[in-house]
């Protein structure tokens, strides 16, 4: 068992040095969609139509490979609308779509401001056992509001990391290890490839949705590409 001040302890030093890494493109670029006092630059041009890759080495999956529909979600763990669509709108959806086995939910990366500490979370996700990531992902979010209020503390990540599945030297070595930057950058570069310029973005099949979503609203978009099977 994971003793909870030896996760903390372990976990701030790595997240202190995985906060200097900043992916400065992210930063430079992304934004939360209605939320003031983020970034809004214009991202890089993408072709009309531009789709995010297929699959990624370091998505985080729910739900079934064989599910007809994908959705492919761009988040960060700053962005407050994005901790609305985990918190009040995943929910309900996993029950309608995912565990029915009709949709697959990729989660993605896009950091926005504070750079440093959606980096340092989305690295977190990253390096817990891959069938844990979402409960990590959905715990980060549920705390973030208060996390925001305390200034983002090093108990923030540890509570999420705490359902890991994984030693705290383990996650925290991997927070530091380069690889886990690469994965990172190939995120954010795959979001600009699409032309991605906020969170949270949806792209359901690969055709873009924007904005926090209800599931009457992304139920309008799949249930029409179900039928068509």
């Amino acid at each position: 068992m994971i003793r909870p001040r030896r996760l903390v302890a372990a976990l701030a030093v790595a997240i202190l040095a995985a906060a200097a890494a900043v992916v400065p493109s992210a930063r430079a670029q992304a934004h939360d969609h209605g939320t003031p006092g983020h970034v809004h630059a214009p991202a890089p041009a993408a072709p009309p139509g531009a789709r995010p890759a297929a699959s990624l080495v370091s998505d985080r999956i729910l739900g079934s490979a064989q599910a007809p529909v994908t959705v492919i979600e761009y988040a960060s763990f700053t962005c407050p609308h994005c901790a609305v669509w985990t918190n009040e709108v995943l929910p309900e959806f996993k029950t309608r779509f995912i565990d029915t086995g009709q949709v697959r939910l990729i989660y993605r990366d896009l950091p926005t401001n504070p750079g440093e500490i959606a980096v340092a979370a989305a690295k977190v996700t990253r390096c817990v056992a891959p069938d844990q990531a979402f409960a990590v992902i959905e715990r980060l979010m549920a705390q973030q509001a208060t996390a925001r209020s305390l200034n983002y503390p090093a108990t923030w990540f540890a509570n999420a990391a705490a359902l890991g599945g994984r030693p705290a030297e383990e996650i925290a070595a991997c927070v530091q290890d380069p690889a886990t930057q690469a994965s990172l950058e190939a995120d954010v570069q795959g979001a600009q490839a699409a032309g991605v310029r906020g969170t949270p973005t949806f792209f359901i099949n690969g055709e873009r949705f924007e904005g926090v979503p209800t599931v009457g609203g992304l139920a309008a978009v799949i249930e029409p590409l179900l039928a068509a099977r």
